[in-house]
């Protein structure tokens, strides 16, 4: 009985060893992830949000509880900066989505080797300086003859357009922009999803006689809802978050046409060293993002599995 109760409560010091040989490199490696990710991360939110309610100055900053927050909602620029931003968000992501898809459907058919052709030519772009690209689409975009797109345009015999020099065709000029590039990564996520989808769900579909809309409204469109889903929400909060090509292209001009909320941050702070406004923004614009991806969860996610 005695040699059966050791059998049945083996010594705690082996667990403990146990536990110290499994478990201590792991979370060794944990540790260095949770170091960047506060050192980083946690540490810049939550000093953010410590400045967002003190005025800055040199010899140290002055605690002004909500005044920043409020004069932020009183600034009509700011509501401006919202609006393009929206604008500019509704008018790139569902097309950028769309061309995404319609050139994923185009790749599936292509043997593995000319798959990985295309997606790399796809994808170089997003592997390239976007000052690089900023400066290909100012040449694209220029004013005067030597411009591409006015050069395309005089063929049909239209003027010269000062594409980022107006009000009435900035916004455009950016969302163009957004239209024909940085869509590798979308591409190759849509790509993935297609060959993860069952062969046997377009054999059944070949049999009843379905078509290629057919299969691609009743099989491919549900099988990819969580991709596209997942694609909407990081290129809604890319897009809300959208600085480089404002502020490379139009600088937020003419008359603010182009500011985006992004771009109107940095210039408070980096230009004005407003950093209390700016981080009050910055939080602002945070609540905005999670509340859209709340509300895109809420309507497109409810059937989805993941």
């Amino acid at each position: 009985m005695a040699h059966l109760a050791k059998a049945q409560n083996p010594p705690k010091i082996g667990k403990k060893r146990k536990w110290k040989g499994d478990g201590a490199w792991a979370y060794a490696f944990i540790a260095v992830a949770l170091v960047v990710y506060a050192m980083f991360t946690a540490y810049p939110v939550v000093s953010a949000f410590i400045i967002s309610f003190q005025e800055y100055r040199p010899l140290g900053s002055v605690f002004i509880g909500f005044d920043n927050y409020v004069n932020t909602f009183k600034d009509s620029l700011f509501w401006k900066s919202i609006t393009n931003t929206v604008v500019y968000t509704a008018l790139t992501v569902p097309v950028s989505l769309f061309l995404s898809f319609a050139v994923a459907i185009m790749i599936l058919p292509f043997k593995k080797g000319l798959q990985t052709t295309f997606k790399a030519v796809y994808y170089l772009p997003a592997v390239a300086s976007g000052v690089a690209l900023s400066v290909v689409w100012l040449w694209i975009f220029d004013p005067m003859t030597t411009g591409i797109l006015n050069q395309l345009l005089s063929v049909f015999g239209i003027a010269n357009q000062n594409w980022l020099g107006s009000s009435a065709t900035a916004m455009f000029s950016l969302v163009l922009m957004a239209w024909l590039s940085s869509h590798g990564t979308s591409i190759i996520i849509y790509l993935a999803a297609l060959l993860g989808i069952d062969t046997s769900y377009y054999e059944a579909a070949d049999l009843d006689g379905a078509s290629f809309f057919q299969k691609l409204w009743y099989i491919v469109i549900p099988c990819l809802k969580p991709t596209t889903l997942f694609l909407l929400v990081t290129g809604v909060i890319g897009s809300f978050q959208v600085f480089q090509n404002a502020y490379l292209m139009t600088g937020g001009g003419p008359d603010n046409a182009t500011t985006m909320v992004g771009l109107l941050i940095f210039d408070n702070a980096f230009k004005y060293f407003e950093f209390g406004k700016a981080a009050a923004q910055s939080l602002i614009l945070t609540v905005i993002i999670a509340g859209i991806s709340l509300i895109q969860f809420k309507f497109l996610g409810n059937d989805v599995e993941y």
